[in-house]
């Protein structure tokens, strides 16, 4: 299939399904948004109304005013409005009146005369000084079938004497509401049609550009002199630049560079492993203990071509969408792990390094980026930790999280650095030498969090500085 077509294709399915999303959204608000308006319009009718009745109410007189007549006269009114070509044939208002108890003392309908009204909320709220208003389905398998009822205090010398409350059917409403939604459909189509259009013109354009930047790219591919496309349009020139400057980046073997000083970071925690095991071993020790220090060479060695191999994929752990595989990894035996092959650099500092983890706390996710992230952790702690310092390894639950804690003894990070530290090629001295490491670790633990679905996060606290890894739970 031709790009262009394809790009068509893609653009029609994201217009389509955007300008389906928006405009059912906006059409499922056009219901609850007439609905506000006419609370709105209720509101300034009930408080007019409140001031119209004050005086019977006072006066205990409203049953004998002509306003029970007025109200009947006003339910039998056939308005014959059109509206927005909508025809309106009758009213639809239902006024209510209650003393300061809540007994409703005029009923337009006729159907609540001398009841307590009381507990509905329009009232109950109205008396209390608050803003009552309430919504009340007449049939309760019926959504359409509700009824807005918005109130009003009637007030004389300062004290509530009554409520008055006005109600109108939802159900009066969705004419209108309909309407609204046909014109938004139609106008809605339209504009989906003219922004397929404007796609196809640009799928067009775009498509012949690429083939451009394509043929450009296999010319060099090929060893081929080639001049770099001249493009309209900011963002194709700068891929065309952007191509042209990683074609000069390979040539000068700039990525072999970076993939050196990577593979030189990943494997100096192992290496340093060995050469500590290896220099016990010149000592004379027990032959248990010899043993153990021989399988940690070999565990070691094993783990380094493991490294290797792995890290031919490395490259693309940010474009991953998802691992490799998922499996349930123990906390505390990963962390004994880790602190058995750095035991000689531990002893030699003099450390004093605490595990406060339980063999329940295990971590979904691939074992192998796992022990690698805890593993640069650990390293970077026993770099910043002063001789006879304090690291402390713990974790606490967050819903469906363990949070690994790593606390290690030491200076405060500066903090011009503290939001760079997980920068690529960033790096602070280390106490002991003054030299920078590449810069790699925590940004590649930082990838390994992402994704797992977790983060990681510095901070300095007191005495050191603890580092936060949060990784899903299994």
């Amino acid at each position: 299939m031709p790009l262009g077509i394809r790009i068509f294709l893609a653009y029609f399915l994201f217009v389509g399904l955007a300008g389906y999303f928006v405009l059912s959204t906006v059409m499922d608000e056009i219901r609850p948004g007439v609905r506000q308006s006419t609370e709105e319009t209720l509101v300034d009718t009930a408080n007019l109304l409140a001031e119209l009745l004050r005086d019977e109410v006072r006066e205990g007189s409203l049953a004998q005013s002509r306003l029970p007549e007025v109200l009947r006269a006003y339910g039998q009114r056939e308005p014959q409005a059109r509206i927005w070509g909508v025809e309106k044939t009758e009213v639809n208002h239902r006024i209510y009146v209650t003393d300061a108890n809540g007994i409703v003392l005029l009923d337009s309908s006729g159907e609540a005369l001398g009841q307590d009204y009381s507990r509905w909320n329009d009232v109950h709220l109205t008396l209390q000084g608050k803003y009552g208003a309430r919504s009340t389905r007449e049939d309760p398998e019926d959504e359409d079938s509700s009824v807005m009822y918005v109130a009003a205090p009637i007030k004389a010398d300062g004290k509530i004497i009554g409520v008055v409350s006005v109600a109108k059917p939802n159900r009066s409403l969705m004419p209108y509401i309909q309407r609204s939604q046909r014109r938004l459909g139609w106008l809605g189509a339209g504009l989906i049609g003219l922004g397929l259009l404007v796609g196809g013109l640009l799928s067009w354009w775009l498509s012949g550009s690429l083939r451009q930047l394509t043929r450009y790219a296999q010319a060099v591919s090929a060893g081929e002199r080639a001049a770099v496309p001249r493009l309209r349009g900011g963002e194709l020139a700068q891929l065309a630049e952007a191509v042209e400057r990683m074609r000069v980046e390979l040539e000068g073997k700039a990525y072999v560079e970076r993939y050196v000083h990577t593979l030189t970071h990943e494997l100096k925690s192992p290496l340093a492993a060995i050469r500590g095991a290896a220099e016990l071993l010149q000592e004379d020790m027990p032959a248990a203990q010899r043993e153990r220090f021989v399988g940690n060479i070999g565990n070691e060695s094993a783990r380094m071509q493991q490294l290797i191999e792995r890290l031919l994929n490395l490259a693309v752990v940010e474009q991953r969408q998802g691992l490799e595989e998922r499996v349930e990894v123990g906390l505390l035996e990963l962390v004994e792990e880790l602190v058995e092959a750095q035991r000689p650099r531990i002893q030699s500092a003099a450390l004093r390094l605490e595990v406060d983890l339980q063999p329940g706390m295990r971590v979904s996710g691939e074992r192998f980026l796992l022990r690698q992230a805890l593993a640069n952790l650990l390293d970077n702690a026993l770099d910043f930790t002063p001789a006879g310092g304090r690291i402390r390894f713990d974790a606490c639950r967050q819903g469906g999280f363990w949070l690994v804690r790593l606390f290690n003894q030491g200076d405060a990070i500066p903090d011009f650095a503290l939001p760079r530290l997980c920068e690529r090629f960033y790096s602070l001295p280390r106490p002991t030498s003054g030299r920078k490491s590449t810069g790699l670790g925590l940004n590649f633990v930082q990838e390994v969090a992402t994704l797992h679905g977790g983060s990681l996060e510095l901070h300095n606290i007191d005495e050191g500085v603890q580092v936060l890894l949060r990784l899903p739970a299994a």
